[in-house]
């Protein structure tokens, strides 16, 4: 199933329009349980999966990549997310026996994902 372009685009302007409308809570419970196992709790790609994948995981927490959501909010999340079976890395996953339940992804969760992994301080 494909996502029509128009509805993709759609998505990503209520995502950039609304960031201030984020819920830290969700994002960082989205985050804890469907990126933490590759991306780890630091976003440092130091998950017990960050190794196992075709393509090396990134560390989100490079300036690179913070400007890059601040750039284009909801893209680089919604690349991720938008598959058409609603999996996230499938492949990854399930070559190392890791189940995680289908999720239907809301604009919301998308906003609160991306607002999360933006804001993230180590500290």
């Amino acid at each position: 199933m494909k996502i029509p372009l128009i509805a993709l685009l759609g998505t990503l302007s209520l995502i950039q329009t609304s960031l201030s409308l984020a819920d830290p809570a969700n994002g960082k419970n989205l985050y804890v349980q469907r990126c933490a196992m590759c991306h780890g709790a630091d976003l440092k790609a130091t998950g017990p999966l960050a190794n196992k994948s075709s393509s090396p995981t990134p560390d989100l927490t490079t300036p690179a990549f913070k400007q890059r959501l601040t750039d284009y909010p909801g893209v680089i999340v919604a690349s991720v997310i938008l598959r058409p079976n609603g999996n996230l890395i499938p492949k990854t996953l399930q070559d190392n026996g890791v189940r995680i339940p289908p999720h239907a992804w809301s604009v919301q969760d998308f906003r609160d994902l991306n607002q999360c992994i933006k804001v993230f301080d180590a500290r």
